[in-house]
C-alpha cells in the first residue's frame, strides 16, 4: 500500500484536525522570594503542549516570573521560557539545576523559615528597615534588584507576540495603580514594581499623561496582582490566579513576628480579593438575568495555592533568599500545578473552578 493510501488522501493521517489548545491568561502574585513558588507553576504549565498562555499580568515577583517567561518564549520557545526561568532564580539564589538531589529535602522550610525569623541578624535588619530611611545612603543606595533585572532582553519582553504581559505598579503620589504593557516595560518599570519602600528608594518613571516624573512604590499595594488588564480584547475568559499570599490562616497571631506577617498577607491581598468580589458581583447579576450577556464578560477565575506551605514561611523567608526554601518552593509550586492540572485541566474554558462567593465572603 503507497504511503498516501495508508495516510489517507492528500498524505493526511486520518486522525481530523488536532483540538483547539485551551487558552488562559496568567496571575502572578507578588511575594518576594516566595515567587519560586510561582517559578514551579511555571515551569509544570510549559509541559502541557495544548495549554496557551495568552497573557501575564505580575506584580513584584510576579512580573520578574513574567518577564523572564515570556522572554524565554520569545527566543526558545518552551524550553527558551524553562531556560530563563531558571537562569533568573539561580540569580535570585537558587542552586543550578543538576547540582543537588534528594539530599536537599532533609531541609525543612519551616525549620529554616523560623531560624531566620528569631536569628539575631535578621532581627537587627529588620529594625534598621523600620526606623532608617532608604534614603539616608543618598547617592550611595543601589537596588540590589537592578542587575538582575537590566540583565533582561527588553526586545523579547516587549514583543508583540503572545504572551501579553502586564506590570503593575503603584504611584506614590496619589495611590492609583499604573499598569505597564508593551515598550512601557522597562527595567524601571519592574523594579517599581518590586519596590518595597522601607528597603528600596521610590522608582522614578515618566508619566506619559503630564510627561514629569513621578514616583513609583510596589505594585501589590494596588494590584496583587491586577486582573482587569487581562479582561476582554479577544483574550479567554479563564483566569488563573497564582496565589503566594495565604487567604487564610486559622491561628490569631499572637507574636510581633506573626502579627506583622500577617498584616504583610491582609494588605497584599486585598486588591486581589477587591477585584474577585467585583467579578463575584457581576456573575450574579448575569445569572440572574439583571445584566445583558453582551454588555459585560463571564470570568473564569481558577487559583493554584498551597496555603498550608506558605502559612509556615513568613516575611523573612520572604526578603532572606535561601536555596533549599527556593528549591522546596519550586518542587510545591510543580505540584500544585500538577495537581490543579489533573483536576481540572478539562474545566479551562468551559467553568471557572473557584467559589467565587465562599472565597470573598
Amino acid at each position: 500500500m503507497s504511503g498516501a493510501a495508508a495516510t489517507g488522501r492528500g498524505g493526511e493521517t486520518g486522525k481530523g484536525p488536532a483540538p483547539e489548545p485551551k487558552r488562559i491568561n496568567l496571575a502572578l502574585q507578588g511575594g518576594g522570594s516566595h515567587g519560586a513558588f510561582t517559578w514551579g507553576v511555571l515551569d509544570r504549565f510549559l509541559d502541557e503542549e495544548d495549554v496557551e498562555i495568552a497573557a501575564i499580568s505580575g506584580t513584584s515577583a510576579g512580573a520578574l516570573n513574567g518577564a523572564a517567561f515570556k522572554a524565554g518564549m520569545m527566543y526558545g520557545g518552551r524550553d527558551g521560557a524553562r531556560e530563563n526561568l531558571e537562569w533568573l532564580w539561580e540569580r535570585m539564589g537558587a542552586l543550578p539545576e543538576g547540582s543537588h538531589t534528594g539530599w536537599m529535602q532533609m531541609f525543612d522550610p519551616l525549620q529554616i523559615a523560623r531560624g531566620l525569623e528569631y536569628s539575631p541578624l535578621y532581627a537587627m535588619a529588620d529594625v534598621w528597615a523600620r526606623f532608617v530611611s532608604p534614603y539616608v545612603y543618598g547617592p550611595l543606595w543601589r537596588n540590589p534588584l537592578r542587575k538582575v533585572v537590566e540583565a533582561f532582553n527588553y526586545e523579547h519582553v516587549c514583543a508583540a507576540a503572545l504572551p501579553e504581559l502586564f506590570v503593575s505598579a503603584t504611584r506614590v503620589r496619589d495611590g492609583k495603580i499604573r499598569v505597564f504593557k508593551d515598550a512601557d516595560i522597562t527595567t524601571d518599570a519592574i523594579l517599581a514594581s518590586a519596590c518595597l519602600p522601607n528597603l528600596f528608594q521610590a522608582v522614578e518613571i515618566e508619566n506619559p499623561a503630564t510627561g514629569e516624573s513621578e514616583a513609583y512604590w510596589d505594585g501589590g499595594y494596588t494590584g496583587n496582582p491586577a486582573l482587569f488588564p487581562l479582561f476582554g480584547e479577544g483574550r479567554p475568559a479563564d483566569i488563573v490566579v497564582v496565589s503566594i499570599n495565604p487567604l487564610e490562616r486559622k491561628d490569631v497571631p499572637v507574636t510581633a513576628q506573626q502579627i506583622y506577617n500577617r498584616i504583610n498577607e491582609i494588605s497584599f491581598n486585598s486588591s486581589l480579593l477587591r477585584e474577585i468580589r467585583a467579578i463575584a458581583f457581576v456573575q450574579e447579576l448575569l445569572d440572574e438575568g439583571l445584566m445583558g450577556a453582551g454588555r459585560m464578560n463571564r470570568i473564569r477565575i481558577h487559583m493554584i495555592s498551597d496555603d498550608e506551605l506558605m502559612a509556615g514561611l513568613s516575611v523573612a523567608t520572604k526578603m532572606t533568599p535561601n536555596p533549599f526554601v527556593l528549591d522546596r518552593l519550586k518542587l510545591a509550586g510543580w505540584r500544585a500545578a500538577d495537581s490543579f492540572l489533573a483536576r481540572h485541566k478539562d474545566d479551562l474554558n468551559r467553568r471557572g473552578t473557584v467559589d467565587l462567593a465562599a472565597l470573598v465572603n
